[in-house]
């Protein structure tokens, strides 16, 4: 993996002069590539580089030009198709001088233009200046797997991998954008184009952009299309077989250690098997445990690394949370409110003492149905809405769930008040209140007046419905899933494994998230995916032929951490300090007392509001690093 900087000033430049903050900014994503970096310079464009080497070690230097036109190309990511393309390139009469995909990408553009894209295979960012043109091109992988940042002012454009060598650049202001400060105290994060920062923007996932003088241009290029069709179990299972082992197959070209992560679920096992039938040797398998008994899944993985004759490395750790959560937020660059960051961060830094490439089981819940938590309670209500008139639930569920009280301390099937409420709405506002973590009427209690001022009426709504609507035709959980592969995926789950594998140097690539498997997994009918009880039925069915059945059977308890005990304990101090700093931008936007009192009532125990919580936590630490430069560094922490 590795980190891309630069930029494109039509006003023209002295490169000499502008050399020392090329490097600057590409220093500074010293992280995500600590091997090499290169630089290219000229009278329009800048272009920085900093490698994490993987394929073609000695030759696939960047940035990386083409002599004939020119063209120069800085890109992060891997194209796992990069041999076949290059066959193809070759019969068209291209001469190549790399076994590289940094190349193979080059002249695709050269001979496709943007359409290239079509033909790419993995997961990228890129950026190509082509001086004949006077034209950047730049673009990201269908998922956001790799990420791609931008800012721009009069006659200056300019790009990185990380918001954070953005603001070496002089005149980018650190004001930020209240709207995507609502998104994030709302859902935990800040969806595309909006960053945290009113002036810088994220190319969205899927997209490409060109720029030439006075012209900028975004584009989507690619959609999954949500497509049920009927299907019998062997035929899907067959199917997803195949897709299965050309996805890991892949994904296994490598010059450098290459592992897996190894967890109690189904997912990375399901990789971890195809694994083991491609390769030759024992693959080596990676798993984490820590001294909370609800965190362990180390006797699972154990007996699944048995079952599929793994060289198997575990590690226990007892997470310093106070200690590295300031760590996290500088990597973060902007706010995120995913509190399993934390054994993310860990299974990295401990996969990183063994290999520098490790292949995951992300994106098996999203793809396959199986976050159902949430999604079959939605099938369930959207089925008991389509029975009751709008008038007669509106009315009556509305009062219900007004009055019903809301405390953790309920058994679970008491906790009624978003089931009521749900049901007096629409299916798209019912989806919305289950997705955001900050309920509607808490959100009006502590919002300042000066906050809703600024955001005139907005809230997330007008972001995640619109994505809901547009597969509105479909059934309930294709529209749950198709939501989340649009956002929750590319802006929460993929942030926080790219950032937390780059802080470790790792590059980690995830076979369920093949656009083709994903294309597949999008046509499943719906009793292929979830029943009464259970999601990812297509995926058990799978892990049943090669796991061993209590593996199967078991319920996936996935990375996460107790935040509300942690808050409550030796977070405290850390939290509190935020509720002390007078001086934080937070009670600008956020009225103290009641926040205060929101935090007394967690602490007793009553209420939960951790998830809230942690995400003014992180907010606080992102602040003293990004906003008062405390302790803001100048490379990797």
């Amino acid at each position: 993996m590795c980190g891309i900087v630069g930029w494109v000033d039509f006003a023209g430049q002295r490169p000499d002069e502008v050399r020392p903050l090329l490097e600057k900014m590409a220093r500074i994503l010293k992280h995500r590539g600590p091997d090499e970096e290169g630089f290219y310079l000229d009278h329009l464009a800048a272009l920085g580089h900093r490698r994490l080497s993987i394929i073609d070690l000695s030759g696939g230097r960047q940035p990386m030009g083409d002599e004939a036109s020119g063209a120069q190309i800085v890109f992060n990511g891997e194209i796992y198709n990069f041999r076949e393309l290059r066959g193809e390139l070759s019969e068209l009469g291209h001469r190549f001088l790399t076994d590289s995909d940094t190349e193979t990408i080059l002249r695709a553009y050269l001979e496709w233009g943007p359409a290239c894209l079509h033909r790419l295979r993995g997961m990228f960012a890129f950026a190509i200046w082509d001086p004949s043109r006077r034209r950047l091109f730049m673009a990201r992988d269908r998922l956001g797997k790799k990420p791609l940042y931008y800012w721009q002012k009069g006659n200056l454009f300019a790009f990185a991998s990380e918001i954070k060598a953005l603001l070496e650049l002089p005149g980018v202001e650190r004001r930020l954008n209240p709207l995507a400060l609502d998104c994030y105290f709302s859902l935990g994060y800040i969806p595309s184009p909006r960053t945290i920062f009113n002036e810088i923007k994220k190319l969205p996932p899927a997209h490409y952009l060109l720029l030439s003088e006075g012209r900028l241009e975004v584009h989507r290029y690619w959609r999954i299309d949500f497509n049920p069709q009927r299907r019998s179990p062997s035929e899907a299972l067959s199917e997803f077989w195949d897709l299965l082992r050309e996805a890991v197959s892949c994904r296994l070209i490598s010059e450098v250690p290459l592992g897996a992560f190894l967890s109690g679920g189904i997912d990375s096992p399901l990789v971890v098997a195809m694994m083991v039938r491609a390769l030759s040797e024992p693959v080596l398998t990676n798993s984490i445990g820590f001294d909370d008994p609800r965190l362990n899944e180390l006797p699972v993985a154990r007996q699944v690394a048995e079952h599929l004759g793994t060289r198997h490395r575990e590690f226990t750790v007892r997470p310093q949370v106070a200690e590295i959560l300031p760590r996290l937020a500088w990597h973060f660059d902007e706010p995120l409110a995913d509190s399993s960051a934390v054994p993310t961060y860990y299974v990295c830094l401990m996969a990183r003492k063994n290999v520098t490439v490790a292949l995951s089981g992300d994106g098996g819940d999203e793809g396959f149905g199986g976050y159902t938590f949430r999604y079959l309670p939605h099938l369930w209500e959207s089925r008991l809405r389509s029975w009751l008139p709008l008038p007669l639930r509106g009315l009556t569920f509305s009062l219900l769930g007004g009055v019903y009280p809301r405390s953790a301390r309920l058994p679970r099937p008491l906790r009624l008040k978003t089931f009521l409420q749900n049901l007096a709405v629409s299916d798209a506002r019912a989806f919305y209140q289950d997705l955001v973590w900050l309920p509607e009427e808490i959100r009006q209690q502590i919002y300042s007046q000066r906050f809703r001022r600024e955001l005139a009426g907005f809230s997330p709504f007008e972001i995640v419905v619109p994505i809901y609507q547009e597969v509105e035709h479909l059934d309930p959980v294709s529209r749950c899933q198709y939501v989340d592969l649009h956002l929750y995926l590319p802006e929460d789950v993929l942030v926080k494994v790219d950032r937390m594998s780059m802080a470790v140097s790792l590059e980690v690539r995830c076979p369920l998230l093949d656009h083709r498997l994903l294309e597949f997994a999008a046509t499943l009918p719906l009793d292929l995916r979830v029943d009464g009880k259970r999601g990812k039925l297509l995926l058990r069915r799978a892990a049943e032929e090669v796991l061993p059945p209590a593996v199967v059977n078991r319920p996936k308890q996935g990375f996460s951490i107790p935040e509300a005990d942690w808050l409550r304990g030796e977070l405290r101090p850390l939290l509190e300090k935020t509720f002390e700093d007078v001086d934080s931008l937070l009670w600008g936007y956020l009225i103290l007392p009641r926040v205060e009192e929101l935090w007394r009532r967690h602490l007793s125990g009553r209420e939960n509001h951790s998830v809230f919580l942690w995400g003014l936590l992180m907010f606080s630490l992102w602040e003293r690093h990004y906003l008062r430069a405390e302790g803001l560094q100048t490379e990797t922490p």
